[in-house]
């Protein structure tokens, strides 16, 4: 007997798989680019009233060289990986 949770993710919402997605996304690059992104927000010019947003943006635009088929297996892979634990 398959289990619910493959059946489930496939019927999400482009727009659902999309936001799981880009949140899973912009976790894994704070992760790799954490060191990166300290050096940023030490530097002079670093306003964070303003160039917060500019760098959360800039860290999503990554989100779209991938394709629908792609973010929908990762969402599937993630969710899988989520309820084996």
């Amino acid at each position: 007997m398959s289990s619910p949770e493959p059946q489930q993710q496939q019927q999400k919402s482009q727009k659902q798989v999309d936001a799981e997605f880009t949140s899973y996304y912009l976790q894994r690059a704070t992760q790799e680019f954490g060191e990166a992104l300290d050096a940023v927000r030490s530097a002079d010019d670093f306003k964070p009233e303003s160039s917060i947003a500019v760098l959360i943006s800039a860290l999503q635009q990554g989100t779209e060289m991938f394709s629908e088929e792609d973010k929908r297996a990762v969402v599937c892979s993630e969710g899988a990986e989520k309820s084996s634990k």
